[in-house]
């Protein structure tokens, strides 16, 4: 990986996109350190200490900018949430399904849904995080102090979407995704203080805690690169034609299947629907429904990472079919002379590729809820700090080989493009 930066950094041209998503990444680096007018954080900071779980991995995942109540302490969230919506309503309005299979023009358009949802749920989300949880650091308890914190919680929002966006687009790599693992290695600075704090002076976790983190964070690098990295390769056959004089065909290839070809987007998504519920329950913090919330879906409990396993499960299986049509290819094969040996083409293909498909993908599923549920459970035995969760080692190994990869693509398609001129 180290590799590809040095060799990507030597093109111009991609030295410019690396540069350009380091500044946006600065620039919101410098917004999470801005502090919400009228908020006294130090309110919301011991919130997080008495409670931690959810609330706790929320301020990873949004670097520090939850605890601290700036102007970024919603994070992307908001936009993840609408994105998975709108995902689920092209499968079930036609006519979002229609505008989903119109190419280019159809994807802007549903883009442009996604900003305005967006914004609208980002409004809703910070009017409950702020009458709910952070009622009680208003400076002034009036509306209009309502009304201006959950204005600049949404304006933070919707500048991040936007930050996102450009960096998708003129930058390198998935904009929403470096902005998450961005937050993540910030926070592993003070992750490593707060170990070492709790060992050496507190003593409240023995010595051996350091060297089983230590080698807990090092298996699940391996293991996430290695199911990153695993692939089912599926050999295909192209017929031999004749077109003139000239004999066509006849080569043998493969289709790469993945064993996670969501990446770590079902890991996000499970985090994001799992903060509805709480978001819901600071609109009546003195609920039934809240009391349910705080006692048994904490982020340290037995219900909260069974649902957690589901919902990867879930969008593990969702996004891959999202991503992955047997059909289409199957028809693309037979279009183009191509069979998988021992099996017919056309529907028996079709079918052949999908049980393959969801076979591997359940390795895959299985692999993630693994890795995002065995810590909580880990941290409840052996009070290890919620920093060194599965999920976010997960988020940051991922996002790291999926940039790299596009460098990587980026840098062979500008190679054949100075072969062919």
């Amino acid at each position: 990986m180290f590799e590809t930066l040095k060799n990507a950094w030597k093109i111009e041209d991609l030295r410019k996109k690396m540069i350009f998503t380091l500044v946006m990444l600065l620039i919101y680096r410098v917004g999470s350190f801005i502090p919400v007018p009228g908020i006294d954080s130090g309110y919301i900071q011991d919130l997080i200490t008495q409670t931690g779980g959810l609330l706790g991995l929320l301020d990873i995942i949004s670097g520090g900018a939850f605890g601290n109540f700036t102007i970024f302490a919603m994070g992307i969230t908001p936009y993840i949430n609408a994105s998975i919506i709108m995902n689920l309503l092209t499968v079930a309005i036609p006519k979002l399904e229609q505008l989903a299979k119109e190419g280019e023009e159809g994807r802007k358009k549903i883009a442009e849904y996604t900003r305005y949802f967006s914004v609208i749920l980002s409004f809703v989300t910070a009017i409950g995080m702020t009458y709910g949880l952070a009622r009680g650091a208003l400076k002034e308890n009036n509306i209009l102090s309502y009304f201006i914190v959950a204005l600049t919680l949404t304006a933070g929002t919707a500048f991040l979407m936007w930050l996102g966006e450009q960096i998708t687009d003129r930058g390198v790599g998935n904009g929403i995704s470096l902005i998450i693992f961005t937050s993540i290695v910030s926070r592993l600075p003070v992750a490593v203080v707060s170990l070492f704090r709790t060992i050496f002076e507190a003593r409240t976790l023995s010595f051996w805690a350091l060297p089983a983190a230590i080698v807990v964070v090092v298996a699940l690098i391996t293991g996430v690169v290695f199911i990153d990295l695993g692939q089912r390769r599926i050999p295909v056959q192209y017929a031999k034609r004749v077109v003139g004089r000239k004999m066509y065909g006849g080569q043998s290839t493969h289709i790469p299947m993945k064993v996670n070809s969501s990446g770590v987007m079902p890991i996000i998504f499970a985090m994001s629907i799992l903060a509805l519920p709480q978001t819901i329950a600071q609109f009546f913090p003195a609920s039934g429904f809240a009391y349910f919330m705080n006692r048994y879906f904490s982020g340290s409990s037995p219900l909260y990472a069974i649902v957690y396993g589901l919902l990867i499960l879930f969008f593990t299986y969702f996004y891959t079919m999202i991503s992955f049509n047997p059909n289409e290819i199957a028809n693309n094969l037979k279009q183009y002379g191509g069979f998988v040996q021992g099996i017919r083409p056309g529907k028996p293909t079709a079918d052949y590729l999908a049980r393959i498909s969801n076979r591997i993908t359940l390795v895959g599923a299985l692999f993630l809820t693994v890795v995002a549920i065995l810590p909580i459970f880990l941290t409840a035995v052996t009070n290890l700090p919620v920093f060194f969760g599965g999920t976010s080692v997960l988020i940051m190994v991922s996002v790291a080989l999926e940039t790299s990869k596009q460098l990587e693509a980026q840098m062979i398609m500008r190679h054949y493009k100075g072969f062919l001129s």
